[in-house]
């Protein structure tokens, strides 16, 4: 399957919009769709704010196609505090693949060209927060040697979400 990964650019958008509120309905709407997730969804998947986020850090979204067609995307977000650490590095704020392309080598295609372009940066680690019932993730992690360092709680509006928070030494 040729997958073709290269960084989004604002003509993106509106896919990237849709792919964001599929991947994560499917990771944390487990329950249906409330009120509280609605908003999040809306409000944090827009196509303004992701246009924003392009325009402004062309270099923290990273799209896997298969032709021509968003599948996949991964974003860093730089000099974060990591949660229940004290390290301020990137954080892997996304790695979203459409279910249909799960277990094709698309997560670690992303993954791959993002630590590159971490590494050409100096970077020595990275970490993320993965839903602690989400096992494939942090199973798909663990197999690219993140370690887990600790546990952090993500709060919508009512409702909180246990995570799981891994660092990779890069």
């Amino acid at each position: 399957m040729p997958i073709t990964i290269r960084k989004a650019v604002i003509e993106d958008s509106r896919k990237l919009s849709i792919l964001y509120k599929q991947v994560y309905i499917k990771t944390y709407g487990t329950d249906g769709v409330s009120d509280e997730f609605a908003n999040f969804i809306v409000e944090q998947f827009s196509v303004s704010r992701i246009e924003k986020t392009i325009a402004s850090n062309p270099n923290h979204i990273i799209v896997a196609e298969y032709k021509n067609n968003l599948i996949g995307v991964l974003e860093i977000e730089f000099d974060k505090k990591c949660h229940s650490t004290e390290i301020i590095a990137p954080e892997l704020n996304k790695l979203y693949i459409l279910e249909w392309f799960c277990n094709t080598g698309v997560g670690e295609k992303l993954l791959k060209e993002a630590e590159r372009t971490l590494i050409s940066l100096n970077i020595k680690q990275y970490w993320l927060w993965v839903l602690d019932s989400n096992l494939r993730a942090i199973s798909f992690y663990k197999k690219h040697s993140f370690k887990i360092v600790g546990r952090a709680p993500f709060t919508m509006e009512e409702n909180t979400y246990n995570n799981i928070v891994m660092i990779k030494k890069l």
